[in-house]
């Protein structure tokens, strides 16, 4: 059975801050680095092993991947990185406080910008100092000045069918460091989540989420490395 393995990576900066993060591009705090450290040595005492690894263009996913690898003695393993795995776009949202937010304009909207399936926060204004359009890594692509979870899991399966699955279907075991919305769409579409129940789910930091598949990639198993 094709095996692939999903992790969150380690708590941020801006985690730590509680801010809206999305694309901007925050490091790992010390804590994080040893979720992502603690994640690779549980994945190797577990016995797993991999043939290829994926993961956005954010330093905080990445990194999460290079230092698990280094845990596992595979930091020579191929890693793929794309756009598409990033996390979703919190647009004008980007860099407030969560709290100081929801003070401003109510939990009741927050809570609709945070958690609905297909309303996007506001869109990032131009010249924010957190437009990333003319940012070296996104060039020739359109970056989006705000998405809804919805948009994040089109753009996160565009990528799952062209890239992903087929590594899947070649019998590749595969790593994916990503995080919390982009791995929302991912375990949305192998485990069948309704839209309304989708936004409720919560995906901890550094905590590797396994799935054993059949053939055609549906799921047979899904566990938290935890766990077990």
């Amino acid at each position: 059975m094709p095996t692939l393995v999903l992790i969150r990576h380690g708590q941020s900066a801006w985690n730590l801050e509680n801010r809206f993060t999305g694309w901007w591009d925050v490091d790992l705090t010390a804590q994080g680095t040893g979720e992502a450290r603690a994640a690779g040595r549980l994945m190797a005492d577990k016995g797993l092993d991999f043939d290829v690894c994926f993961t956005s263009l954010q330093t905080r996913a990445i990194k999460t991947l290079n230092l698990a690898l280094e845990e596992m003695q595979r930091l020579w393993l191929p890693v793929e990185k794309d756009w598409r795995l990033n996390e979703r776009h919190y647009g004008g949202l980007t860099g407030l406080d969560k709290a100081e937010t929801a003070a401003k304009h109510g939990d009741d909207q927050v809570k609709i910008w945070r958690r609905s399936f297909d309303i996007p926060p506001p869109p990032i204004e131009a010249g924010s100092p957190f437009d990333l359009s003319h940012d070296r890594r996104y060039a020739g692509i359109t970056v989006p000045a705000t998405e809804s979870l919805k948009d994040t899991i089109a753009r996160v399966l565009s990528y799952w069918e062209a890239t992903i699955a087929p590594a899947l279907c070649d019998g590749q075991r595969v790593l994916i460091s990503a995080h919390g919305n982009s791995l929302r769409a991912l375990v949305k579409h192998l485990s069948g989540i309704p839209d309304d129940a989708i936004t409720h789910l919560e995906i901890p930091t550094g905590q590797p989420i396994v799935y054993q598949l059949d053939a055609r990639l549906n799921e047979v198993e899904r566990y938290y490395l935890s766990e077990r």
